[in-house]
Formats: C-alpha cells, structure tokens, sequence
C-alpha cells in the first residue's frame, strides 16, 4: 500500500452487503440502527468507542477514532444481504433468539424492510444446511453475474453510492486451494465449467471484486485466500481481508498467550472445547465443516509461540480444539479452556477458563468495524490483501510466503499506526526516550 495522498470523502450512502442473513448478521443490523437512535451503545466497536493517542504522551491527543478517520456515519448505512430463507431482518432475527424482545421492538419497522436476496447455495459444501431462497442457473458464472445484478441493482435501489461485504454466512467444508485457484483465468475457466473446487462464498466473492466491492471474510472459508483473489484485487485496486471473525475463545487465546510468552513460562498442554447450539454449531457438527474452523483455530497458538525458536518452553505442547453442537445452548456459547504451564525450574502450573460468551454479540461490532474500515481502505486507494485488520480475524491473511502475526497487542498496534499513517501523523514506537532527554 502507498500513503494516500489524499482520502476521498464518505459521501452518500454506503451499502453493507452481508452473504448470510443469519444471527450475526441480524444482530449487527438491529445493533446499528439502535445505536443510531440513541438507544443503545455499540460497545466493542472500536471505530465507534475507542480513542487512538496521536503525538507525544504530554500532548494530550487523543480523539475518538470516528471523530479521526473520515468513516462512513451509521446514518449512512444501508444493509442488505442473501440468504437460503426469505425471512427478513426482523423475522430472523426473532428465530435466532440473540436479542431480547425489547430490543427488536424499538427497530421492528426498519428491521422489516431488510429482505434478503436468493443466495447462491451448493449444499455440497455445507452439508447440514437447506433451505428454499436460492438461485438457479446453468454454471457458477451465470451464479456470478447474478449476484453482480444484485449488487447493482441494490445500489440503484437503495440509493447507495458504494458498498462493501462482509460474509456472515456458515463454514464450509475444508479444502485446500487447487489448480483452479491459481490464476484469474484458471477461476474464470472454473467458473464456465463448474468446478468443485468453487464455492458458494467464492461465488460471492469473485462477483463483488468484479464490481469493485471490498470483500472482508468472516468465517475460515478458502474465499479470497488464492491466487487468483490476490490477483484479481490487486488488478481491480479491490480491498480484501480475512479471514475467520475472532471472537470467543481464539480471542482469549491471543490474549493469553502472548502474555505467557512474554513472561517467558513454558505450555505443556492447551485443551479447548466449546458448546454452542446456533446455526453455526449445527453447521460446525459436521466433520468436514469442522476441519476448516479447526485448522483456523489451531494456528493461533503456533505463530504466538513460535515453538521453532522456543523448543524448552513450547516444542512438546500438545494442542486440541473441540467444538460440540448443543442445541439448548443457542447463541450463548461456553468455551473452556484448560492451559498446562511451567515456570521456574519446571514446577507446573495450571490456568482454567470458563468463557460463557455470546457468539453473535461479539460478532456485531466486528462486522461493523470491518464494513467501516474496508470501506476507508477502499476510498483511501488500498486494494488487495489489507493486514492491518489482522486484528479482526482468527487467520489472518497476509502477503504469500509471510506468516501471519496473531499476537493482539501487535495486531492492535498494527492497526493504529496504519490509522497513524494513512493520516498523516506520527507513527507511534512507545519507546519514550524524549521524556528523558
């Protein structure tokens, strides 16, 4: 990325598109358009409550990140979205039973009028879904140019001056990238003579860089990272990011981890597991879906630890996620964590984690920040893979042969200074010699 020279400015309405109209994506909507009636607050939404320090310590600058960047205003957000059910926002939103009555009945009217498009469903690649509201057509290209109509026609409709994405839909089966992905033309060719290899959000996904809409990738589907993605976005100046939203108990593990590490205490063992009874965990209960979240969480703890390095203190941990589908749970999701640790002269230790969280509710702020901030990203002259959201993903995606850094605090410092730069300031080193002199 070079620094902008100059941002264009945020006008007219922005459409936040959303492939899954499902408890997520439903709670990230109500969540906005409360917050814009002043009826509740967005918390855990840094765009819209956290501050960022620009200068020195003595220089008392610290304004709130909404009030620094030149971000799209919640008023100007329009929602919109495809889904295997014609429910709308409202009507979903009750079946997914994550926010109470009181809520929804204070945004019921807008709610109502969030419709869903027919989706682009192959249930090939997630098994334990079905539903009516799909698209039919002869090849996955002709599934392309249907949702690029939608996404035109949504903009004209709606009144909309650009759009981003933001996939709130399920995981789909594991597969690694394959001869199709390797090339804009091998995935067009994919395309014309329906390879498995595509999937349904890669469908999604090629439309929306065709149509220059960033694409911001929330769940550890293949998606846009491949070749032929990288290509295409970096061709078109198309911001991406990705992938896999980190929420729950990944969110506590990179918060956790580089705190030991930092201390330099040895893992012996880290067992998780976790109970959840929404869409998600029905989808998630088959093996093959499974894989994908499994590969995507079990990553985190080996860049943190680089083991490699640290052969004494992290070279034999064993490492195992579970996740159990637990219909009487819902969006309520519980994650344990049992963390085996040695510290001086080898006596173990041991740290317990019970987080009784709510999937959907730590989801929302994430899908708005990201709809914000791909959407900047975009007026701002990014295109391809954006990094500096790292801090947003369980896998993040990052420039080919470079490994990710999943540390939250260096993903968070990534992120302001980036903030810092497109902007013109200073970056910040926290090194604090000045103070001294």
């Amino acid at each position: 990325m070079k620094q902008p020279k100059e941002i264009t400015k945020a006008e007219g309405k922005l459409g936040v598109l959303l492939p899954g109209l499902g408890a997520v994506a439903t709670t990230t909507i109500a969540g906005v358009m409360l917050a814009r009636k002043n009826l509740a607050l967005p918390i855990g939404s840094l765009t819209q409550l956290g501050t960022i320090r620009l200068g020195k310590r003595t220089d008392n600058r610290s304004p709130l990140i909404r009030d620094f960047l030149p971000l799209a205003s919640l008023d100007q957000l329009e929602f919109g979205g495809w889904d295997l059910f014609p429910d709308t926002a409202y009507e979903s939103a009750k079946h997914a039973e994550v926010l109470e009555q009181r809520h929804l009945d204070q945004v019921r009217d807008e709610l109502s009028q969030v419709t869903p498009m027919k989706a682009v469903f192959y249930p090939e690649y997630v098994k334990r879904l079905h539903g009516p509201h799909v698209k039919t057509g002869a090849t996955k290209a002709d599934m392309v140019e249907q949702v690029r109509d939608d996404i035109r026609t949504f903009l004209k409709t709606k009144g909309c001056s650009r759009a981003v994405a933001v996939w709130c839909g399920s995981t789909e089966v594991y597969f690694p990238p394959g001869d199709v992905h390797a090339s804009i033309d091998a995935f067009e060719a994919g395309l014309a003579r329906n390879d498995p290899g595509i999937s349904n959000s890669q469908i999604y996904a090629w439309a929306c860089l065709k149509e220059r809409v960033p694409y911001a990738n929330g769940a550890p589907n293949l998606t846009v990272d491949f070749p032929a993605a990288w290509d295409l976005a970096k061709k078109l100046e198309v911001p991406i990011a990705g992938k896999d939203f980190k929420t729950g108990q990944t969110l506590m593990k990179t918060i956790i981890a580089p705190g030991l590490k930092a201390r330099m205490l040895g893992l012996s063992g880290w067992f998780s597991t976790n109970i959840l009874g929404n869409r998600d965990g029905e989808v998630l209960d088959d093996p093959d879906s499974f894989k994908s979240k499994e590969v995507s969480k079990l990553g985190v703890l080996e860049y943190i630890l680089q083991p490699h390095m640290y052969k004494e203190l992290y070279g034999k941990l064993y490492h195992k996620v579970r996740i159990e589908f637990y219909p009487p749970r819902g969006d309520a999701k519980e994650g344990w964590d049992n963390i085996d640790l040695f510290g001086w002269l080898g006596y173990p230790m041991q740290i317990k984690v019970n987080f009784l969280c709510r999937d959907s509710i730590l989801a929302a702020p994430i899908v708005l920040d990201l709809a914000l901030l791909m959407d900047l990203a975009s007026r701002a002259g990014f295109g391809g893979t954006q990094e500096w959201l790292s801090f947003y993903f369980k896998s993040p995606m990052t420039a080919p042969n470079l490994y990710p850094e999943h540390d939250l605090f260096i993903q968070s410092m990534k992120l302001k200074n980036t903030m810092r730069w497109m902007m013109g300031e200073d970056l910040i080193t926290h090194l604090g010699n000045e103070y001294y002199d």
